[in-house]
């Protein structure tokens, strides 16, 4: 099996298997770290992701199908597509369906943990585009309006940071695709949690 080495990250090596469409996610050994803790540490965070993406799919949120879980491997459809932070500037309309599929994790109690554009794919199948979320190595299950505050306050520093031109444009359809439940009170507590941020830089 040839596999082509596509990132790697403090947690993880992502491999790609393009001949049969499979993405390979390992959670590599950390050696800092005793093995009855690192053991334990990386199955659990092994198996938090595969079920966020169960769940997900279940939800029609566009993911990479699981294909196999290990105890620290994940293998996954593979979606070929670009990443949105190459194109984000110049399509900023793209973050309403960054909302959508937000709000339908909100009201799921799934948090995104890391929501950047590194972390989508627009792809194009023949029957339209699609905007696929990967890399759920951060996502937890959580029902607290502060958690859904802190992953939107995340995006929009994302925004702010890589797409500084087009961040307000964006931004703005995120917000008008971003319609859970619960929205007035996280939108509420964003300006808590926004403001609690410009107090530690200002210190």
């Amino acid at each position: 099996m040839a596999l082509t080495q596509l990132s790697s990250g403090a947690e993880s090596i992502i491999y790609l298997d393009k001949n049969k469409g499979i993405v390979h996610k390992k959670r590599i050994e950390k050696p800092y770290r005793i093995a009855e803790i690192d053991m334990p540490l990386r199955i659990s965070r092994t198996r938090k992701e595969s079920k966020v993406i169960n769940t997900l799919h279940k939800l029609d949120i566009t993911v990479p199908q699981l294909i196999k879980q290990s105890e620290f491997d994940i293998e996954m459809e593979y979606i070929e597509g670009t990443q949105l932070k190459k194109i984000l500037d110049k399509r900023p309309e793209l973050s309403m369906s960054i909302g959508k599929n937000l709000a339908v994790m909100h009201d799921s109690g799934i948090i995104h943990g890391d929501l950047t554009t590194s972390n989508m794919i627009l792809g194009d199948y023949g029957n339209g585009e699609k905007l696929y979320f990967i890399d759920f190595g951060l996502s937890f299950f959580s029902k607290k309006i502060e958690d859904k505050a802190v992953d939107i306050h995340l995006f929009k520093q994302a925004l702010e940071s890589k797409h500084f031109r087009a961040s307000d444009a964006a931004y703005r359809y995120f917000l008008q695709g971003y319609n859970p439940k619960d929205k007035k009170e996280i939108v509420q507590r964003l300006h808590v949690v926004e403001q609690r941020g410009r107090y530690k830089v200002k210190t």
